[in-house]
């Protein structure tokens, strides 16, 4: 891709899964990785592996849903490695339940996770990207936040507001030369999908959803790091406030 090589890259949730997975193609690309994440063993082990590759990467142990230390966090990539011109929102959370079965304190802690964290994130580093004059956010929300998901009614909110302040803040920035766009996965082999297929069902639930997929198969970690790269990218320069579902050919836009 265009324009990635020597670019300062911040990456949530990079510990694990799709964020790990976007991190080690954006360290291929030759950005510089921030891995930002709670999962210390986990964000060091990404670490890790892109420095064995040859690549370069930092870690900041951080809760995204905490305003005051995500500020700091970025401060502190920033004074190490540079200015950032590549955020990538991926953290993410959620329990499978039954809006009726829940209490507001699971409200609130899939809420501070899934859209207050992103609400931090941007604040943080936006607000020094603008003097710049320069930046590319990709927000990697979800399929439940565009047509809905049972059983994650809360998550599914939090994901439809990352979609809309994803388009409100590509409005208000383009004159400040940030575009931002959304990345949309549809069912994917994670740790949070395997949670909700723990029970007697499990397999049920998972052939279900294969079938339910034109391409009879769930989403990997490896299917959306090339979307994000190219969103990233110069190769994205004239697109701004879009989102774009991976999902297989389960949902289809247009």
């Amino acid at each position: 891709m265009r324009g990635l090589k020597g670019k300062v890259a911040l990456v949530t949730g990079a510990a694990n899964g799709i964020g790990r997975a976007i991190a080690l193609r954006l360290a291929a690309e030759g950005c510089t990785v921030g891995i930002f994440d709670l999962d210390e063993p986990g964000a060091h082990g990404c670490a890790g592996e892109i420095q064995a590759q040859g690549g370069h990467a930092a870690v900041e142990v951080v809760d995204i849903a905490d305003h005051a230390a995500v500020e700091r966090a970025v401060e502190s990539l920033e004074r190490a490695r540079g200015p950032a011109d590549i955020l990538v929102n991926n953290a993410g959370w959620d329990r499978a339940a039954n809006f009726l079965e829940t209490e507001p304190a699971f409200w609130d802690r899939v809420i501070r996770v899934n859209l207050y964290g992103p609400l931090n994130m941007h604040h943080a580093v936006l607000k020094r990207m603008a003097p710049r004059g320069r930046g590319a956010v990709v927000n990697i929300a979800s399929d439940a936040g565009r047509v809905g998901s049972s059983g994650e009614a809360v998550y599914s909110a939090c994901k439809g507001g990352v979609i809309a302040l994803t388009k409100t803040l590509a409005r208000e920035l383009v004159a400040k030369g940030i575009r931002l766009n959304t990345v949309c996965p549809g069912p994917t082999d994670t740790a949070i999908l395997r949670s909700f297929t723990e029970g007697p069902d499990g397999a049920k639930i998972l052939e279900g959803l294969k079938r339910a997929i034109p391409m009879k198969r769930l989403g990997a970690p490896e299917d959306y790091p090339g979307i994000v790269a190219f969103l990233a990218s110069d190769d994205a320069a004239y697109i701004t406030g879009q989102t774009i579902s991976v999902s297989g050919g389960l949902t289809m836009q247009g």
